[in-house]
């Protein structure tokens, strides 16, 4: 079969373009705002922030620390209430949520109500987002299902590319109008865009990838994935759930310390400038798009699970290499590493657990997940933090957590497939 052919078999299986990859440029592009207005650019709002307020860098990452708890704990009703109701209900919800979020933290003028305010944001992303969508495309995907998620997340890393766009506007505007332009694009894009998720293919008289179940995979080998649907309760008894979650937990360390940090350091640490600063993070997004097309091509081919014991080690040597930076070349390194490791292992997060355990309650099985994965994500930006407000720079927390990056390694290589469920019998909560 041809290249041409190929990409036809997989976009266009019955001769059109199929639904699901709607479902996923959808996602694409809510992933998109979060990341260009939120996730990406937090950074830049710190320095602004802590400039205008004096706050302590273990103050404002504390603020990202807690909401990253408010999620995680939110995530098992999450996942239930999308695995009941659908995606496209809990998106419109947590995209007015987000977009009123940056509305009122635009007339911030405490501490108190810049937590209650990026406590809004960050809560309306999370249902407007990343976990919501992805169980849509785990419900519309099987053989492609590595690559529709990085399509996905290629919305997220382009979001980061264009990071120095938020910087130029925070710079001619100011940060409080920046936020109030964001909320209102997020509310005019984000709603449409939230319409166009459908929940599972049946409903709509579709099949997964848009072919017949008994339809050969071309005669390309893949791994052996789930052929029943766990229940969560099914799922949290296996060693494979806690195993995947404890990996993700050690790469979000670095993730969210990145996140919070990165700017600031490269700002007060190695005296680069604002704009400076905002190309590094456009580099390590354009990085990690191409970590998400390679993930995304690998993932469907090889093993997932050493797929991200790689990944984990490219963090821990990428954040290394930022902390103890002397050179442009080292930056640009951690960069590209940095960006590649996450790029590919993001996609895996999602498609490996549903390989494991099925797409049937993925929704409950991710959110439930999600309380363990919270604390390498609140915990990273508020020790790295806290390290540099006593060190007087990030030497010392950045080290820790690629540390912990790397012991996150062996969880994953330690993840190996769970035995099938005593009972197959479907259920969301179990």
């Amino acid at each position: 079969m041809g290249h041409r052919e190929r990409i036809n078999a997989v976009l266009r299986p019955q001769g059109h373009l199929f639904y699901g990859w709607y479902i996923v440029g959808a996602g694409a592009g809510l992933q998109f705002l979060s990341g260009l207005l939120w996730m990406q650019c937090f950074g830049a709002y710190v320095v602004l922030l802590q400039t205008e307020f004096g706050w302590s860098k273990a103050w404002v990452a504390g603020a990202f620390a807690l909401t990253r708890v408010e999620s995680g704990i939110l995530g098992p009703l999450q996942g239930w209430l999308v695995d009941r109701y659908g995606p496209r209900a809990l998106l419109t919800v947590g995209i007015v949520i987000f977009g009123i979020g940056f509305l009122l933290f635009s007339q911030i003028q405490s501490l108190l109500m810049f937590y209650v305010t990026f406590a809004l944001i960050a809560v309306g992303a999370s249902i407007g987002g990343f976990a919501t969508v992805m169980v849509s495309i785990v419900n519309w995907f099987d053989r492609h299902r590595s690559k529709a998620v990085a399509v996905s997340l290629m919305g997220y890393s382009l979001g980061g590319l264009s990071v120095p766009i938020i910087i130029l506007c925070l710079e001619a505007f100011g940060w409080r109008t920046t936020a109030i332009i964001s909320g209102l694009i997020v509310l005019c894009v984000g709603l449409p865009l939230a319409q166009i998720v459908r929940h599972r293919p049946e409903g709509h008289g579709e099949t997964r990838d848009g072919v017949a179940a008994s339809v050969a995979s071309e005669g390309v080998a893949r791994p052996a994935v789930s052929q029943v649907d766990f229940t969560a309760r099914q799922a949290m008894r296996t060693k494979a759930f806690w195993l995947i979650s404890v990996g993700h937990a050690c790469s979000l360390l670095t993730v969210s310390a990145v996140m919070v940090h990165l700017i600031p350091h490269l700002t007060e640490g190695l005296s680069y400038s604002l704009g400076q600063a905002g190309l590094v993070v456009a580099l390590m997004t354009g990085s990690q798009m191409l970590g998400q097309l390679s993930g995304g091509y690998l993932g469907d081919r090889f093993s997932k699970r050493l797929i991200c014991v790689v990944c984990m080690i490219g963090h821990a040597a990428a954040l290394l290499l930022v902390a103890y930076a002397t050179s442009v070349a080292m930056v640009v390194a951690f960069a590209v590493l940095h960006g590649l490791a996450w790029g590919s292992r993001g996609p895996m997060m999602v498609a490996l657990r549903a390989d494991y355990f099925g797409a049937r309650a993925f929704g409950t099985i991710i959110g439930f997940s999600s309380l363990v994965a919270m604390l390498g994500m609140s915990s990273g930006p508020i020790l790295a933090g806290y390290l540099a407000d006593l060190q007087g720079n990030y030497e010392l927390g950045f080290s820790i957590l690629a540390v912990g990056a790397f012991l996150g390694s062996f969880a994953f290589f330690a993840a190996t497939p769970p035995p099938p469920p005593v009972s197959s019998a479907n259920g969301l909560s179990g």
